[in-house]
């Protein structure tokens, strides 16, 4: 990660250069390198949230987004969404300072980015010099003679319609503009980077449908997405893969969809953790009333990952031993459930007495606790030294040494999470003693079309409709305790489904 922090003195009051500086549309009437800007959706230029869409004077074009404005510490930061130069990560912030002899403004400007190694010290350069320094020498000009503020231009917020027309369109017209709560991560981290805010939310698109969530599922992948681990949100982001709620606006060109119908998703993009959204409706799932959006929110995802690890992945058969990590959590309760309908005999490994008795319950034929004996030496014991034929370990690090030992000859180890780490390096040479497999599926190669979803989606609901799988009441959480429940998943404090609802 490379760090700029460049800064200057003008020759100005600290209110007069924050009263130029703070104005988040304001770039084109006194910074050289942009030629027109516009504010996104017609946000206030003070909204944090609020995405600015400049020209170039060369006539490349980036957007950027305001993501924190404090007129008492004088500072502001925002971060760049989309740009010709691969800035990644880049984050930037503002901050000004009186200095008392002469009446003028200390000004530091510094940011953060992951340049391609290749390309770092050209744009470290292009960042000190054509954006900081430019911006700092344009300033001085501002304020350059003459009473000060009869000279500086006005900054209050102005009507985009008042400027003249850009030669490169700046962004999409969007009527209809409204605002929304969402979960907003600004950088990858802890649970505590989940900040609940107030977004913009266009109209949806002509090929989208706006949908009001009910219910919102909360995943390991979601937390995999907010460590940065999985590279499907360029922070500032909304994280969530999985809801159920209303549709209620549809665009012109979309057919099959209505106000009012009821619908689910499990499928990237990423950004379900929020009350409203626009999406393009390719991987919906219209619900029939027998299906509550509590089951859909809680399951749809864990269902169709079920699917596919049983009948896709691998092929649970009548008479396997199969082995299910972390039983009591939500896909491990539908793995424990449909591998014995399917005929297997299923030992699950879960982390205390109580998680142990839930899995029973759902049709475990044994249970360890693991920490109380070492579970590879318990399937073995269960098994009579056979071992089992497959083991499901979404733990990672703490389990998939015991899971391959844990297996039988031409066993097969899906290894379909990491809950508690990554499981590192592994030498192949080590698997031939047993000949094992092992794989690790990707949820987005099994369901990232309609034709594939579509399969596993019937599958699971016919299982819950037929009592093969019963998915239990969700744990809920309100939208805005979205980092506790990251806490609790984490910490394995919960079992079942988690859902976050408005």
């Amino acid at each position: 990660m490379v760090k700029v922090r460049q800064s200057t003195v003008i020759d100005a009051p600290v209110d007069e250069v924050w009263r130029v500086l703070r104005d988040f549309n304001g770039h084109e009437r006194w910074h050289p390198a942009i030629a027109a800007s516009a504010i996104e959706n017609g946000d206030p230029v003070d909204a944090v949230g609020a995405v600015r869409h400049f020209r170039l004077a060369d006539g490349g074009e980036l957007r950027e987004q305001l993501l924190s404005l404090s007129d008492e510490k004088r500072s502001l930061t925002y971060c760049l969404l989309e740009a010709p130069l691969p800035l990644m990560g880049y984050v930037a912030s503002i901050r000004l300072k009186p200095v008392t002899d002469g009446d003028r403004t200390f000004w530091e400007w510094q940011s953060e980015f992951e340049p391609p190694a290749q390309r770092r010290a050209e744009l470290v350069k292009l960042v000190t010099e054509d954006i900081y320094q430019a911006g700092f020498a344009a300033i001085r000009r501002l304020f350059g003679g003459g009473p000060r503020s009869a000279e500086l231009p006005a900054a209050a917020p102005r009507p985009i319609e008042t400027r003249p027309a850009p030669t490169v369109p700046l962004a999409r017209p969007q009527m209809g503009s409204e605002r929304t709560r969402a979960i907003v991560m600004d950088r990858y981290g802890g649970p505590d980077v989940l900040e609940m805010r107030e977004i913009g939310l266009p109209a949806p698109a002509e090929n989208e449908v706006r949908i009001r969530h009910s219910r919102i599922g909360v995943n390991f992948i979601d937390v995999y997405c907010r460590t940065g681990y999985f590279d499907l949100i360029r922070p500032p982001g909304t994280p969530g893969m999985e809801a159920a709620g209303v549709i209620e606006a549809v665009g012109a060109a979309v057919e099959g969809y209505a106000v009012g119908d009821r619908v689910a998703y499990a499928c990237p993009p990423v950004g379900a953790y929020c009350e409203r959204r626009n999406m393009v409706p390719d991987l919906l799932v219209h619900l029939s009333p027998d299906i509550s959006d509590d089951v859909a929110a809680a399951g749809l995802l864990k269902g169709v990952t079920a699917s596919f690890l049983l009948h896709d992945v691998c092929q649970v058969r009548p008479g396997d031993i199969v082995l299910v990590h972390a039983a009591a959590g939500g896909v491990g309760q539908l793995l424990v459930q449909w591998a014995r309908h399917l005929g297997a005999t299923v030992i699950a490994a879960v982390s205390s007495d109580d998680k142990a008795r839930i899995a029973e319950r759902l049709g475990a034929h044994h249970s360890i606790v693991r920490g109380r004996e070492d579970f590879a030496d318990a399937v073995m014991r269960i098994s009579g030294g056979r071992g089992a034929d497959i083991v499901f370990d979404a733990v990672g690090a703490d389990t998939f040494s015991g899971s391959i030992a844990a297996l039988a000859i031409c066993g097969h180890l899906v290894s379909f999470g990491q809950a508690s780490g990554p499981v590192g390096d592994w030498d192949l040479g080590r698997f031939s003693s047993k000949s094992i497999t092992v794989s690790r599926p990707n949820y987005g190669h099994y369901t990232d079309t309609p034709e594939k979803l579509g399969p596993h989606v019937n599958r699971f609901f016919a299982a819950l409709r037929q009592g093969v799988v019963h998915v239990e009441p969700p744990t809920r959480y309100d939208l805005a305790r979205a980092a506790d429940a990251h806490r609790d998943l984490e910490q394995r404090r919960t079992t079942g489904s988690l859902v976050l609802v408005m």
